[in-house]
Parts: structure tokens; sequence; C-alpha cells
């Protein structure tokens, strides 16, 4: 007769394995208690070089243990094997959009399949809120037929620049700042530091280079970025730099509601940037002030990392090997490791 753990044991195995199957791009945290509860988040990750898919499930879990809500976060994967493949364009499960409250993307050069974009964009004909993270900017890419508007850089007078220019308020315009030789200092706009999204916001220091950057008319400038010469924050500032936009706020309408959406974009978030207490906050206040909670944006509010965060260094093809999206399930598994368990020493 067969021990009743070993039994237990074998069916949460066959309901892990089911639950995998059913949603092989997907992880889901739910928050317990805080001003989100009832409110719910998809995270959408699929760049190719910052680590979009670190970065994400990793401010994903903050929201939802710290403030309770929701937290879907999809990944691209390989469509063979299943493990998280960076900008691979195969993804699935999107109809999660229906129900989401936000989303927030962390996309580049994506191509998804037909199904799966018209959930997203059926999710901006309804003109609800968006957060767009570093490459977000040029989200997609060779899309066809009625999705060919939402590449980068469309031509069309409809939809001018694509999704990056038209919800996210700018689209891809060049590199400012030489990535892993040149950091950046965040300046805070001084007229706008009573704005909900800067809230205990200071000592703002990214690892990605910058971008050029000209939000469009409306937008309203958070942060300005100041080049400098090394990778610390104490670098000698790049004096033949710009200081560019870096973070902005505008609102977009949803052609089929007419609703204004509240957009945030930042042409920064690699997974190293997170790290920065100043910008980790400024992603936590600006995913609440998207969803209008602006009284729940507190300036000591709670942004500690849930479980294990170790980021590699961004890079094209840089990413963790063989990572499956149900490895990092619930709240103590790292993010990311190369296996499921304990993360490899």
């Amino acid at each position: 007769m067969l021990r009743i753990p070993v039994i237990l044991t074998a069916l949460l195995t066959l309901t892990a394995q089911n639950s995998f199957a059913e949603h092989p791009h997907r992880v889901v945290w739910e928050g317990e208690s805080g001003p989100g509860k009832g409110k719910h988040i998809v995270l959408i990750a699929g760049d190719h070089e910052y680590r979009g898919e670190e970065t994400l499930p990793a401010l994903g879990r903050i929201l939802a243990k710290h403030y309770g809500f929701k937290c879907s976060v999809f990944f691209t994967t390989d469509k063979k094997t299943g493990f998280i493949k960076p900008g691979s364009s195969y993804i699935s499960g999107l109809e999660a959009l229906k129900t989401a409250d936000l989303m927030i993307v962390f996309l580049r050069f994506q191509n998804f399949p037909h199904e799966e974009m018209q959930h997203f964009v059926d999710y901006l004909d309804a003109g609800k809120p968006v957060m767009g993270l570093r490459t977000s900017t040029h989200a997609f890419n060779g899309t066809r037929d009625a999705y060919a508007k939402y590449s980068n850089g469309y031509k069309g007078k409809d939809y001018k620049g694509g999704f990056g220019e038209q919800v996210l308020g700018e689209n891809w315009v060049g590199h400012y700042g030489r990535n892993h030789r040149q950091s950046s200092i965040l300046l805070l706009e001084k007229d706008q530091l009573g704005h909900p999204i800067l809230r205990g916001v200071k000592n703002v220091h990214t690892q990605c280079g910058g971008y050029k950057a000209f939000p469009l008319k409306g937008s309203v400038t958070l942060a300005r970025g100041r080049i400098l010469n090394g990778m610390k924050a104490d670098a000698e500032p790049d004096k033949s730099k710009e200081e560019m936009p870096v973070v902005w706020t505008r609102s977009y309408k949803g052609s089929k509601s007419g609703k204004e959406g509240r957009v945030f974009t930042t042409t920064h978030g690699a997974s190293e940037d997170i790290i920065n207490d100043g910008f980790r906050r400024m992603m936590v206040n600006g995913a609440l002030w998207c969803l209008s909670m602006d009284d729940s944006i507190k300036a000591d509010g709670n942004i500690d990392f849930v479980g294990p965060y170790k980021p590699v260094t961004f890079n094209f093809g840089g990413y963790r090997k063989n990572v499956k999206p149900s490895y990092i399930e619930g709240w103590e598994t790292p993010i990311l490791n190369s296996g499921p368990g304990e993360a490899k020493k």
C-alpha cells in the first residue's frame, strides 16, 4: 500500500505539470493584502539585451507581496524546449489582458502571433494604463496586416511611429551613452518634485547607457539623464552629452472606448538598474500612479526585493539558459537561476 505522503507528492507533481502545460509562458503571484488587492497587473518580458526577463518578475513580486496585487508575468520562450528565450516572439496566454488593470511591458522588436497580438491591441483600444521600460519604445517590428501600424517607426499618418510613439510617447531614436562604459545619474525635474511618482525618490543611478528621446508634446518629463564617463555614481559627467528626458508620463486615448489611460515611460530599466533603490522606488511608484492610486504612494513604501535577486550583467545573448517560467514560482526561488530549486553557486 502506498503511503499517503507518496500519493500527495505524486498529485502535487501532476498538478504542477498540468499547470505548466496550460501556461508555459506565465508565472502568477497573488498578493494577500495591500492597496492593490483585487487588481491585476500583467507584465510582459521579451527583449533581447537588457534582461527584462529578470527585471519584470522582480518588480512583479514586489507589487504582489508588498502591495497586494495579482501579478501575472509572461515571457517569450523557445517553442521546442519551453525555456525562456528573450526576444523569441513565441508567447501565449495574453488573454490575461482581458482582466488586467495595468500592463507593464519590457519588449524589443517583437512580432507576436496574431491571436496574441489581438489581445494586446484590445487592451490598448480600451484605453487602459500602460507602463513601458527601456526597449519598449521599439517594442514591435515586422508586424503585418492589421497589426503593421504597431511596428517601430511606422510611417503611416494613422499611427505615426507605431506603438512606441503613439502610446509611450517616443520610438527608437538612438543610443546616447555607451553601454558598460557609461552609466547615468537621473536628475529629477525641479518643477515636478511634488509629483506622486517622485515621492521618496533620490540618488538614482542606472547602469545602462542613455537613449536619445524627444517625448511627444503633452508628455511630462520627470527626470533627465546625465551621462557619466564610468559605471559608478561618482564618475565624471560626459560634458559632450546633453541631458535628455529619460522618465516621463503622458496619456493616450483608447480608439474604441474613448477613455484616456495613464502612461509611464522610462528609457532605463535594465536588470541591474533596479538594484538602485531610487530607481526601483520610481518603478513601484509609477505602477501605482498608472492605476490612479496616488494616495497609496508613500515616500517610505516597501520596495524590498522578494526572494534572491542577483541579475546577470546585461548583453546580447547573455541571458540565463535552461530556465522555465515555472522555476521561479513562489516567493523564495531565485530570479533567475539556471534550473529548478536553489541557485547554482
